[in-house]
C-alpha cells in the first residue's frame, strides 16, 4: 500500500524539519531557515500495527511551500492525495488564523474524512507554548491534533504520525471496499 500525504501550512512553521525527521533524513531539529521552493517529495517506509499484525506502507510525504506565490501549483499537488497535515507554529498568532485558509484551500475542497487530516502544532526549539490541545474554531476543532516537540519528545511525535498514517490507510481501505461493493450491487 502507498499513501500520499501533503504537509502544508504557513511559511516558517517547521514543515521541512518535521518532514526530514519523520522520513529519517535528519535527526537535526535546529538550523538556519531555508524556504522550500514549490514542493519536496520524501519517500520512506512506515511500519503500521493493525489488529496485532505488522504491515509495511510506502509513504510519499509532499513537503509543500507555504508561500502563496506557488498557489497556482496547489491543485496539481492535491491530485490523488490521501491525507493532509497542516503544520503551524502555535507561538505565532497569525498562524492560528492562517490555518483556516489552509483548511479551506486544501481540506474543504477534497473529499477527505476528518481522520485523513491532521493538525500539527509544531513547537520550535525554545518555544514558549505550553503543551496541550489548542482551542480552534470550527471546522478545525474537529480535526485530530498533535503537539510536536522534536527537542523533548521526538519519538512521541513519530508514534503519533505513524498512528495518523494508519488512519489514512484504514480510510483508503474502507473507501476501496465501498467502491467494490457498489460495483457488485
Amino acid at each position: 500500500m502507498q499513501v500520499k500525504i501533503l504537509f502544508i501550512g504557513p511559511t516558517e512553521s517547521g514543515k521541512t524539519v518535521l518532514a526530514n525527521f519523520l522520513s529519517d533524513i535528519s535527526e537535526n531539529v535546529g538550523g538556519e531557515y531555508k524556504p522550500t521552493i514549490g514542493v519536496r517529495i520524501l519517500e520512506f517506509e512506515s511500519h503500521l500495527e493493525a489488529g496485532g499484525e505488522n504491515r509495511s506502507c510506502k509513504v510519499e510525504l509532499w513537503d509543500c511551500s507555504g508561500n502563496f506565490k506557488f498557489e497556482s501549483c496547489w491543485p496539481t499537488l492535491m491530485k490523488d492525495c490521501n491525507g493532509v497535515a497542516i503544520v503551524f507554529n502555535p507561538d505565532v498568532p497569525s498562524h492560528l488564523k492562517e490555518i483556516e485558509t489552509w483548511h479551506s484551500m486544501f481540506i474543504s475542497t477534497q473529499s477527505l474524512h476528518e481522520n485523513q487530516c491532521l493538525l500539527i502544532a509544531h513547537n520550535k526549539p525554545g518555544s514558549a507554548t505550553k503543551e496541550g490541545h489548542i482551542s480552534l474554531a470550527s471546522p478545525l476543532n474537529r480535526l485530530p491534533q498533535i503537539q510536536s516537540n522534536l527537542e523533548e519528545e521526538p519519538e512521541d511525535v513519530r508514534k503519533a504520525f505513524v498512528g495518523y498514517i494508519g488512519n489514512v490507510v484504514k480510510a483508503m481501505s474502507e473507501s476501496r471496499e465501498r467502491e467494490e461493493m457498489s460495483i457488485i450491487m
